[in-house]
Formats: C-alpha cells, sequence, structure tokens
C-alpha cells in the first residue's frame, strides 16, 4: 500500500527531472574543469543525448538507474502497480537502445554513465569517473559504459 496519497505521490514525481540531475551536474563541472567543451541535449540527435563532444564525435547518456531498469543496488521495482512500472520501464530501455543504434548509425561514440556509480554503495571516486569518461571522449571507444563498483569494473568497452 502506497503512503502517500495520489495528490502527494503526484507532487512528488512532478518534481523529478529529467535534466540538469546531480549526477548530471557533478558530471559536467568535472568535465569543463578537465578541460573539455560540450552541448547540452542537442536536439538534432537521437534521445537527445545529456552531453555532446562535437569535436571529438562522442557523447555521454547519463542514466538513472531506476528509470532506465539498470540491474544494480539502486533498482528497485516499486510494490505499487508492479504491471504498470515494468511497462512503463520497458519502454524506456527500448526506447534508449533505438536511440543508440540511431547515434551508432550516425556514427557517433557512445559512453552510458549510469547513477550508480556517483551514488549509493557502489559509488566510485568522483574523479575516477571524470577520468574515464575524458579517457573515453579523448580516446577511441566506439561504445562504453560506467558502472558501480559492485556491478562491473567502472569502465568496459568494445574498439571499433
Amino acid at each position: 500500500m502506497d503512503v502517500l496519497t495520489p495528490e502527494q505521490r503526484r507532487h512528488n514525481m512532478s518534481r523529478i527531472r529529467s535534466r540538469d540531475t546531480k549526477p548530471e551536474l557533478l558530471l559536467r563541472r568535472g568535465l569543463h574543469r578537465a578541460g573539455l567543451r560540450f552541448r547540452l541535449h542537442a536536439p538534432e540527435l537521437p534521445g537527445r543525448p545529456d552531453l555532446v563532444f562535437p569535436r571529438f564525435r562522442a557523447v555521454i547518456l547519463v542514466n538513472g538507474c531506476f528509470w532506465h531498469g539498470h540491474d544494480c543496488p539502486l533498482f528497485k521495482l516499486p510494490a505499487t502497480r508492479p504491471e504498470f512500472w515494468v511497462s512503463k520501464i520497458a519502454g524506456n530501455r527500448a526506447r534508449d537502445q533505438q536511440n543508440q543504434v540511431a547515434l551508432g548509425a550516425a556514427h557517433w561514440r557512445i559512453l552510458t554513465v549510469w547513477e550508480c556509480c556517483m551514488k549509493g554503495p557502489a559509488r566510485q571516486p568522483l574523479a575516477h569517473v571524470i577520468e574515464s569518461c575524458t579517457a573515453f571522449v579523448r580516446g577511441d571507444f566506439q561504445c562504453a559504459e560506467i558502472e558501480g563498483a559492485e556491478t562491473r569494473s567502472s569502465l568496459t568497452a568494445e574498439t571499433s
């Protein structure tokens, strides 16, 4: 049973941001400090990636573990209306996959940074995450992920 009334729940859910989240802001500050310049949420690219590095033909997607159904300690399926949430998260994951395929077809390199690498019990030092992102942007990895320490090694990638 939900402890909040529907009005309270609606109010809470309306306050959840899709941009300028805390993990995204931390990453942006660190990458800017490292000398990398980027565009935010480029509308002409599939899925409007969070950070776009046109000079390096690279994008960084900062994904929340709950909203994108990541297999980590931060994701827990809600007990209320589970069929709705399963459908919602499956739709988000399908859309993520379509956007990544479209970005790859347009020859963009894609780094996915999961929220759990900067928050929660499996978080990594922020300096390590920034260093991994910088290495990806300046390197030649085609597709990579940065996840929490308990999930996998910090940077898993495929080269082209």
